[in-house]
C-alpha cells in the first residue's frame, strides 16, 4: 500500500505534559481515516502538527513522499498543500460564496483562467452554483459548511483535514451532510483525516479508524474489525453499543456472576471482560452451554425489537430481544460461541 500521509514516532508535550507519545500513523492515498477519541486524547494536537500550526518535539511527518517536518526539515503551512475544514466554517462574512473561494486561491497566484476553472469546478461538485452570489448570512449551516469544503477543493489539496466539522449542526442535517460531504471528497479522490469524538460518525464515514487514548493509538482498523474484534476493553467501551461484563478467566473459561458454567475464552488466566453485543442475544435453548442470567430492569420498544436492560451481578447489560420482558423478571439468554469475545483486563 502506498502512503499519502506518514507520521512516524511523533512526540509532543504541552506545558510539560506528554500529549502524543511516539505515535505512528499511515494513511493511504484517497483513504478516509478518522481520529476518534475523547477530549485530551491528542487527536486535535496531531491535526495541528500535520498542518504545521504546531511543531512536534520529535518524529517525522511525510506527505506524498515528501518530508514536511523532521528535526532537520520544516515546510511552512502554506506550502504543505493541506486543506482544513473547521466546525465554525471560517467564511468571510462580507464576501459572496464565489468571493470566499477566490480569496482562498489568491496565495496560489494562479492565472485568471485557471483560478476561474477551479472555482467553477468546486462550485459544481459541491452543488453551490446557484448560490455563488450569496453572502454567508443568507445560507443555512449545511450550505456554509459546503462552501468551506468547496474552498478547500478549489485549492486542489494533497490532503484534507476535518476538525469536528459537523458538531454545530442538528442531528438530521448532520447525517445528511456527512453522507454528502464524504461522497464529494471520494469522487475527487482526496485523502482525508477526520477528527471526531462521535463514534457513530466515525463508523459511518471512515475506511479506517484510529482510536486514540492518552496520546497513543489503541487500535487502528476498519469499522468492521473494530466492532467485531476490539483489541482491548478500552476500545470496546469507547466504540459504544457493547456491554462489558467483568469476571475471571480460569481453565480456558470466562466466569462471572450469572454466567453459569462459564464461557469459552482464549486469553490466559486472570481478570477478563466479556464483550456482549445487543444483537447477539439468543434464547437459552439455542446455546445451552453458553448462557447468562440477569434481572430485567428496563424494556424499551425499538421497532424491530425490544431493548432490555439487565442487571448481571454489578453490571448493566443491554440486549435486543424479540418481545417485551417485564422489569423485575429474570431472563436467561445465550450467546453463539463464535460471538463470545473475551478480552484480558
Amino acid at each position: 500500500m502506498t502512503t499519502a500521509l506518514s507520521c512516524t514516532r511523533i512526540t509532543k508535550s504541552l506545558g510539560g505534559k506528554p500529549v502524543l507519545k511516539a505515535l505512528d500513523l499511515d494513511v493511504a492515498p484517497s483513504e478516509v481515516v478518522s481520529l476518534l477519541g475523547a477530549s485530551g486524547s491528542g487527536k486535535t494536537t496531531l491535526l495541528r502538527l500535520i498542518t504545521g500550526l504546531m511543531m512536534p518535539d520529535a518524529g517525522r511527518i511525510m506527505l506524498d513522499g515528501r518530508v514536511i517536518w523532521s528535526p532537520d526539515t520544516v515546510v511552512p503551512p502554506e506550502r504543505r498543500r493541506i486543506g482544513m475544514v473547521f466546525q465554525d466554517y471560517a467564511l468571510w462574512p462580507h464576501m459572496t460564496v464565489e468571493g470566499n473561494l477566490a480569496f482562498g486561491l489568491k496565495a496560489h497566484k494562479l492565472p485568471a483562467a485557471e483560478a476561474r476553472a477551479r472555482i467553477d469546478h468546486a462550485l459544481e461538485v459541491a452543488r453551490l452554483g446557484p448560490l455563488r452570489d450569496r453572502l454567508p448570512a443568507a445560507l443555512s449551516g449545511g450550505q456554509q459548511q459546503r462552501v468551506a469544503i468547496a474552498r478547500c477543493l478549489a485549492a486542489r489539496p494533497a490532503l484534507m483535514l476535518f476538525d469536528e466539522p459537523l458538531s454545530n449542526l442538528d442531528a438530521a442535517l448532520r447525517e445528511d451532510l456527512r453522507t454528502e460531504m464524504m461522497d464529494l471528497v471520494r469522487r475527487e479522490g482526496i485523502t482525508v483525516v477526520y477528527v471526531t469524538h462521535d463514534q457513530a460518525e466515525a463508523m459511518a464515514l471512515s475506511d479506517r479508524i484510529a482510536v486514540m487514548r492518552e496520546g497513543t493509538i489503541a487500535q487502528f482498523d476498519t469499522p468492521e474489525r473494530l466492532y467485531e474484534a476490539p483489541a482491548s476493553p478500552f476500545v470496546a467501551g469507547f466504540i459504544g453499543g457493547f456491554s462489558l461484563l467483568e469476571g475471571r478467566i480460569e481453565g480456558g473459561r470466562f466466569r462471572a456472576p450469572g454466567t453459569g458454567a462459564g464461557l469459552p475464552a482464549c486469553a490466559g488466566p486472570g481478570p477478563g471482560v466479556l464483550v456482549i453485543r445487543p444483537e447477539d442475544a439468543r434464547p437459552a435453548s439455542d446455546h445451552p452451554d453458553v448462557h447468562l442470567s440477569g434481572r430485567v430492569v428496563s424494556a424499551a420498544y425499538q421497532g424491530r425489537c425490544w431493548r432490555l436492560g439487565l442487571d448481571i451481578g454489578p453490571a448493566r447489560v443491554r440486549l435486543d430481544w424479540p418481545h417485551r420482558v417485564a422489569p423485575g423478571e429474570t431472563l436467561t439468554f445465550s450467546l453463539p460461541p463464535s460471538r463470545c469475545v473475551v478480552l484480558a483486563r
